[in-house]
């Protein structure tokens, strides 16, 4: 599995790996909560305290599996395997990303500017986690005011924020998320996630989607896509561990 995959799923958002298994410790503080959905907003989030996915994602002509756990605003973990043999593992916090890339044996330890430079538009753990779960994306700053028209059956939902243009479109009937827009007018850069296959989970009567495709476009040049599909989500089923370890003889990347 490639560096290219693995950067996709990141942000749009994933990337790679480590053999050692030593667990990192969370921290006691209690962690920040994302900003709350606005009154105006029918979208609802799906809410826990740990959440693990798994399933498949496909970027280009490849594809690997995937494993997500999440504890809600305070640490994403993902890892991407192929035939079984894990090419790869982040660690996301609040404030810092650590990333180890197992088929070139290289690691970046360091905060969201890493991501932010890579796909070229402002990135935040809240923006990882709204994309990973379908949930609403609210503005950074909470004396930001989104614009909310309704459209028929869907309600669309528009604010600027940091350069960008966010816009997301929610499904009245099921009350999700259904697509999420954002664009970078000073370099064209746009990311747009279309949300599927919406199921009820066992501990939680939100639906999920299953099933999302993530288009990156960079410029002028053609988009490339990203197809995430969970086989499985699991809500509160068990506290979760996230392992994350740095093996001897990687190197940092800067």
């Amino acid at each position: 599995m490639s560096n290219r995959l693995l950067l996709a799923l990141l942000g749009a958002t994933l990337m790679l790996g480590s053999c050692n298994r030593k667990l990192l410790s969370i921290s006691s503080k209690a962690p920040k909560a994302a900003a709350p959905v606005p009154e105006s907003v029918r979208a609802t989030n799906v809410d826990f305290r740990f959440l693990a996915a798994k399933g498949k994602a496909q970027f280009d002509q490849q594809s690997g599996n995937i494993n997500v756990r999440i504890r809600k605003d305070s640490v994403i973990w993902i890892s991407a395997s192929l035939i079984g043999v894990e090419g790869g593992r982040i660690y996301i916090t609040r404030d810092s990303v650590q990333v180890l890339d197992k088929l070139h044996r290289e690691y970046y330890a360091g905060d969201f500017a890493y991501l932010s430079q890579r796909l070229n538009v402002p990135v935040t753990f809240d923006m990882v986690q709204a994309l990973l779960l379908g949930n609403y994306l609210a503005p950074v700053d909470a004396a930001t005011q989104p614009s909310v028209t309704t459209e028929g059956p869907m309600q669309r939902v528009n604010y600027e924020q940091a350069g960008l243009l966010v816009q997301q479109l929610v499904n009245l009937e099921r009350g999700r998320i259904q697509q999420l827009q954002v664009q970078a007018p000073a370099n064209q850069n746009k990311l747009t996630v279309d949300y599927t296959d919406f199921r009820t989970l066992e501990r939680n009567p939100t639906p999920f989607a299953h099933s999302s495709l993530v288009q990156i476009q960079q410029g002028t040049a053609p988009p490339a896509t990203l197809t995430i599909t969970y086989r499985s989500v699991d809500i509160d089923k068990e506290r979760l561990q996230f392992p994350f370890s740095v093996p001897k003889g990687y190197a940092r990347k800067k």
